[in-house]
Order: C-alpha cells, then sequence, then structure tokens
C-alpha cells in the first residue's frame, strides 16, 4: 500500500499538479488499500486520464497505457511473439541446426529433433510484451492505465475481466505468469456505451463530471501558473458558458487549460472578443461548434460577465 490517508492522497496529488476533491481523494486512497481496479468515468477532458499520470506521478512509479479501440485484441494488448527475431536467430544457427538434423534417417525424425528444441525459440528472449504483460512483470508496483475503455469490444472486456480478476495470464509456450507485484489500475470510460456489470462489481467507481467555478479556476491557476487571476477566471467563465451550447465536442477542462496557456503565451491579461475570435481553435476544435460560439459571442460575454460577477460578488467591466 502507498497513500496513507485521504488527506495524503489529496497532497501528493496536489503535488503532481492534480488537484483532487475528497471525494475523488477518498475513491484513490480506497483503491490503493483494497488492492481493487479504480473505474473512472465521466465526459471527455475532465481529467480522468490525467487522474491516472498524476497517481504514478504520486507514485513515483511508472505509468503503463494501453489504449483501447474497436478490434482491440488480446494479442495487441497482451504480448506478440518476434517472428522476425526468431527467424533471424534461425538464420545464425543455420550451420548448428545441420548439424543437430545430420544422423537423421526420415523428415519425421528430423521433425522430432527439431520438435525438442522448439521451447528455445518460444521463450521470453522472444517475447514482446504489450501494455498488460509488461504490467504483471514490473518489478515495482506500476501504474495501470487502461483508457477509454467504453471503446473496445465486449469480448476484449471479458478477456480484461479475466486478467484483473487474477492478476495473471496463461501463455500456452510458456505457462502462467502471475503479477511480480499487483498494479494499481485504473480503467477510464466517456461511457460511449455501457460497460457490463461483471466489470463493474470488479472495480471501484468514480464518476468525475465538469468541474464547478471554483475547482475549475484552482486548476487553471496551478496548471498555468504564467496565467494571470484576473486571466483565469475570465477563461473560466467563458468555457463554462460556451458548454451550455449544443456543440458537437464540448470543451473539457483540459481544453480550458490549453486555452488559458496560448492566452498567456500571447501576454493577454484582459478576455476581449478579439482575444476569443483569434485563439477559438484551441479550446474548440469543430468548425461548426467554432461557428455556433461565435454567433452568440456578445451573448456568451455578456453571461460570462454576470456568472463571474455572482462568484465574486462584485462588478466585472471588460473591453472588447
Amino acid at each position: 500500500m502507498f497513500f496513507q490517508s485521504v488527506h495524503d492522497v489529496q497532497e501528493r496529488l496536489r503535488k503532481a499538479c492534480y488537484l483532487a476533491n475528497n471525494n475523488v481523494a477518498t475513491v484513490v486512497y480506497l483503491a490503493d488499500r483494497m488492492g481493487k481496479p479504480l473505474l473512472v468515468e465521466g465526459p471527455a477532458g475532465v481529467g480522468k486520464t490525467e487522474l491516472a499520470k498524476a497517481v504514478a506521478t504520486a507514485m513515483a512509479t511508472e505509468l503503463i497505457r494501453l489504449q483501447c479501440y474497436e478490434g482491440l485484441d488480446e494479442a495487441k494488448a497482451l504480448y506478440e511473439w518476434q517472428y522476425a527475431k526468431q527467424m533471424l536467430y534461425t538464420q545464425v544457427l543455420r550451420d548448428r541446426v545441420g548439424e543437430l538434423l545430420a544422423d537423421t534417417q526420415t523428415l519425421r525424425e528430423a521433425f522430432e529433433r527439431i520438435a525438442t528444441e522448439e521451447d528455445l525459440f518460444f521463450s521470453t528472449r522472444f517475447l514482446l510484451p504489450r501494455p498488460l504483460l509488461r504490467a504483471l512483470l514490473a518489478e515495482e508496483r506500476p501504474v495501470l492505465l487502461v483508457d477509454e475503455v467504453d471503446k473496445s469490444d465486449p469480448e476484449f472486456e471479458a478477456f480484461l475481466l479475466e486478467v484483473l480478476s487474477d492478476f495473471q495470464v496463461s501463455i500456452p509456450e510458456i505457462g502462467t505468469v502471475r503479477a511480480r507485484t499487483q498494479p494499481f489500475v485504473v480503467l477510464t470510460s466517456n461511457q460511449a456505451r455501457e460497460l457490463s456489470d461483471a466489470l463493474k462489481r470488479r472495480c471501484l467507481h468514480l464518476f468525475i463530471d465538469y468541474p464547478s467555478f471554483q475547482e475549475e479556476v484552482d486548476v487553471v491557476r496551478v496548471r498555468v501558473p504564467e496565467a494571470s487571476a484576473t486571466l483565469a477566471t475570465e477563461v473560466v467563465a467563458f468555457v463554462q458558458e460556451v458548454r451550455s451550447l449544443a456543440l458537437k465536442k464540448v470543451p473539457g477542462m483540459s481544453e480550458t487549460i490549453d486555452w488559458a496557456r496560448a492566452l498567456a503565451l500571447l501576454n493577454v491579461h484582459h478576455l476581449s472578443e478579439e482575444d476569443v475570435e483569434r485563439t477559438i481553435g484551441v479550446f474548440l476544435k469543430h468548425e461548426g461548434d467554432q461557428a455556433r460560439t461565435l454567433r452568440a459571442l456578445p451573448e456568451l460575454m455578456q453571461r460570462a460577465r454576470i456568472r463571474l460577477h455572482e462568484w465574486s460578488d462584485g462588478p466585472w467591466t471588460t473591453s472588447s
């Protein structure tokens, strides 16, 4: 076990530039103590993947990431044989193979003789570990991130459940490989499809939604310290108003951070309509979303002023 308390989780994640509220910190602490995988669900861009990265940083350990997608199978997730390397070794050892078969009389006899040596070519020397096997073979406890598990097929989800249940896999040519040290497992899902009850029961569950105004401001201040306090609050207020539009791709917290950083690089201290227009591609990546936002720009700026006024309980003026 690594974390000593819920407060310890919050402090260590803060040092890793991740601000975890009490709910997030509690579930991370329990996942560590109970040795259970942590399933983190929520909209895209709210910090699910960043949480896994921050946990790895806090634990000063390796982050092993498995990016899921449709068609992902166990060969790409678990291991592959390096057939090219096996062929190269065969060519190098060709003369020795001839010596080995020199006294054989029939093809069957030669085949049987080679079969007795096949373990040499199906050993760990020729095994190429993919993320799941790498996590099991790690000497020190790693963080295994199974990212966007909802994009994988149900068949792969069933295979993954088997691996996470026993933290071991069977390789026919080698045998059973058990985890040297049980990894800290984080699975993320954007809820593109419903995950199986069996997988959910195996995990502790955490839902992360879009942050409150204060939470998002705090994150921006931590992640983009070069941005002024005024700019940070104005950026967050505007992005939170943009999220109320009917967009194809709603900007997440990662887009808020990127936009604040871009504006700071442009030496912007006070957000204007012109600043939004020239940098809109930083936080909105779909042409239709950009057009819809620009059409509503004056109204969004006004609503952002009202949001800031309500938050700070004081007037907020801006120049366009």
